[in-house]
Formats: structure tokens, sequence, C-alpha cells
């Protein structure tokens, strides 16, 4: 029977495996932004908020994960403190640039003549370059890597002092409010960082697309935040039962009392 110190290194492991996977699916589909009305079939909002300023509710494709990604961080901020945290963000990033260079060095090396001709048509018949599509869709530009990137750290540390700061005032009551207040102000940061960085200063969009973007993902994030929220308790079952609820308890104070020193 595995001991407790071997269940608690597994359970940081599948934590952090959780958490890495989705981070990093997430900067990868991240460059598409798609539109929620076009998804529900509706029309355009077209919300006119300033002069220039129009508001649509358009998506990056990453946002559709990145909740998973801070309810996994705010589970190992509460057994693992902001240590844990700050490790597991700096692996991702690490390995999240890892990522970025070995795409980019593959789109780089010369297509097959034989993969070019059984791909010269899209499924309507349209003539298409596969090499250059698959050159538009996974070569991300430095400004969506550096962004990207900037904006995760930026989040994750702010998510995980929050989260502790909510707990000195909580204690081991009230998780909902924990994570949902610490995703809410993170996230707040993170939506308009990467976007502002990737799209704004290295990209062409404009001031009031960015702004425009920012909000929709946001607000889209803030209301999964709170959606998720049995999510964690859900996930707190499953480790009470798996640590046992003693052990668990006491893994939970440990990373509170750590992180407050």
């Amino acid at each position: 029977m595995p001991s407790f110190t071997n269940k608690r290194t597994n359970l940081y492991i599948f934590l952090s495996a959780v958490f890495l996977t989705n981070a990093l699916v997430a900067e990868i589909i991240g460059v598409k932004i798609f539109s929620v009305e076009t998804l529900l079939g509706t029309k355009p909002a077209q919300i006119h908020l300033l002069s220039d300023f129009v508001l649509d509710f358009n998506l990056t494709a990453g946002a559709v994960i990145w909740p998973f990604v801070f309810i996994t961080s705010d589970i190992i901020n509460e057994y693992f403190g902001k240590a844990g945290v700050r490790r597991i963000s700096f692996l991702t990033a690490g390995f999240v640039a890892y990522s970025f260079l070995i795409i980019y060095a593959v789109t780089t090396l010369p297509p097959a003549q034989f993969w070019l001709d059984v791909n010269a048509k899209d499924a309507a018949g349209n003539t298409i370059n596969i090499d250059n599509a698959f050159q538009m869709i996974f070569r991300q530009g430095l400004g969506i890597i550096i962004g990207s990137l900037t904006a995760f750290l930026i989040g994750q540390v702010l998510d995980a002092y929050v989260f502790q700061s909510l707990r000195k005032i909580t204690g081991s009551r009230k998780i909902w409010l924990r994570a949902t207040g610490s995703t809410l102000i993170s996230q707040l940061i993170d939506s308009f960082v990467v976007l502002g960085i990737a799209f704004y200063v290295f990209g062409n969009w404009s001031l009031a697309q960015v702004v425009a973007v920012g909000i929709i993902n946001y607000m889209y994030k803030a209301f999964t935040a709170v959606l998720l929220t049995p999510l964690l308790y859900v996930a707190h079952y499953f480790i009470d039962q798996y640590l046992g609820k003693q052990h668990a308890e006491e893994l939970a104070n440990e990373s509170a009392m750590s992180s407050f020193m």
C-alpha cells in the first residue's frame, strides 16, 4: 500500500500533468479567434460603446480551456502552496517555449511533393497549399509567444498570491471564494496582457479590438470560473478519499502555513 509521502507525490504529479497539458494546448490553439454568435446561430451583437469601439462576442480558442488551467492551479495551491504553483508555472512556461521552438523548426522543413499533391484541394474542392496552411496555423508569431508566456506567468503568480491571501482570511472554509476571487482578479490582468502584447504591440490590431476581445474573454472566464466551482468540491472529495481526510487537511494546512511565512 502506498505511503502518504508517495500519495502526495503522485497527487502533485497528476495535478501538474493536468495543468501542463491544458496550458500547452491552450497556448497552441489560442491563435484562433472564433465567433460565439455564429456558433449559436445568432447575429453579431455589434454593441457600440465608443465611436470606434464595437463589441462582438469573439473569443480566442484558448479561452475555452483556460478556466480548467486556473481551477487546477487553485487545487495545487490549496494542497502545495504558492511554491507548488510557482514550480509548475515556470516548468510549464519552459515547456511551452520549447514546444514553440520545435513547432517553428518543423514548419521550416521542406514539404514532400506527394504530401502537397494528395492535399492539393480542400473538402469543397478549392485549390490549397497544405504547407502554407500548416505554417499559418502552427507558426505563431514572436509577439504571440511573448504575450502568452508573459500573461501566463503574471496571471499564475497573481492567482497564487490572491488565493493564499484569501485563505489567510477564510481559513479552510469557503473554497469557492478563494478559487473564484483569485481567478477573477488574475484573469482580469491575463486577458488583456496577452492580447495587448501579441496583437497590439507586435500585431496589427487596434486598441479598440484588443479591448473588445479582452472584455469578452474576461467575461467568459469569469462566468466559467463561477460555473465550474462545483468541480473544486468534487476534486477535494476525491483527494480526501485518496489521501485520507486527515492527511488531506494536514497537507492543506501545511501548505497554507508555508505560504504565509
